[in-house]
């Protein structure tokens, strides 16, 4: 099973992967919830069953800016709108009880000012989690045999996290254009779980990889990779698809405010294999030969 010699291949199907979702993010961006931009989510669950236009034009009348009224199951309703006052929350409240008997599940209210300290936060946390990844891979890959450098094992590592995050965050940006999915503080948990999980994949191939540099150092780079993917290869689709079946399990059996953290686990961890086998280790390969080509055309001139 030759991978690492079919890596053109494995670029264009990564391109074609994260290519609908960059092109949707440019085009339409991504919709943020009341995390991102402040605002007030009601969830309620009426007795009855009640159609969604019902409750809508029940509360159209109220002037309220950025109004989005979907369901849930077992009767229930979840209305997104501007930040609230007390005033504004009481004439929700009357007119939801005139379309029936309903309960309140829960309330969140986030002001622009948290909001705006919460998209900072997540950015700089995305950031740093990135350098430190860098880091700690070089340091620890740092004996690793040359002309290997272990530089180039931190960088790749990071550029399969990059294509992972692309995938993910271009799915729901094409998600949240077409099925208004939303994104929130959960989404940043999910990209943070995310990053972990596709680090610790690619560090399994990448620890085989230098073992075999150490075992076999005659051997071709190329070659050595190649081995060390097929050999860890079970290892990886095995963890990778006991966690799936258990997020599969929450997705289908958990409640409906988990949904699109879920379905963002469930996206990365399976875009996050597939680099880890494909991708992370193709790029050491493809960097190690092109330094090699060049410190070659040096000795020559």
């Amino acid at each position: 099973m030759n991978i690492i010699g079919r890596r053109k291949i494995w670029y264009i199907v990564s391109t074609v992967l994260i290519a609908p979702g960059i092109i949707a993010l440019i085009l339409w961006g991504l919709k943020f919830g009341i995390d991102f931009k402040g605002g007030a989510l009601i969830q309620v669950q009426y007795s009855q069953s009640k159609p969604v236009d019902e409750v809508k034009n029940s509360l159209k009348d109220l002037g309220l800016n950025n109004l989005i009224v979907t369901t849930t199951s077992d009767n229930g309703f979840i209305i997104r709108t501007e930040t609230l006052t007390q005033e504004q929350y009481n004439k929700i409240s009357d007119q939801l009880k005139k379309v029936g008997e309903y309960k309140e599940t829960s309330y969140e209210s986030v002001g622009p000012t948290v909001s705006s300290d919460i998209e900072k936060k997540a950015i700089i946390s995305v950031i740093l989690a990135s350098l430190a990844i860098i880091l700690f891979v070089a340091y620890t890959f740092r004996r690793v045999p040359k002309p290997a450098s272990s530089w180039r094992f931190g960088i790749c590592a990071v550029l399969a996290l990059i294509h992972d995050l692309a995938f993910v965050i271009g799915l729901f940006a094409i998600l949240g254009h077409f099925l208004g999915y939303e994104i929130d503080s959960l989404f940043i948990t999910a990209l943070l779980t995310i990053m972990g999980f596709s680090v610790h994949d690619t560090i399994v191939v990448f620890d085989r990889i230098r073992e075999n540099l150490r075992k076999h150092p005659s051997e071709n780079f190329e070659k050595n990779v190649n081995n060390s993917i097929i050999q860890t290869l079970n290892r990886s689709l095995n963890t990778s698809l006991t966690v799936l079946i258990v997020l599969a399990a929450l997705f289908f059996l958990g409640g409906v405010t988990l949904h699109h953290f879920v379905l963002a686990l469930l996206a990365g961890i399976a875009i996050g294999t597939y680099s880890s086998i494909f991708n992370a280790s193709a790029m050491l390969v493809s960097w190690q030969g092109w330094s090699m080509r060049r410190l070659a055309k040096e000795k020559v001139t």
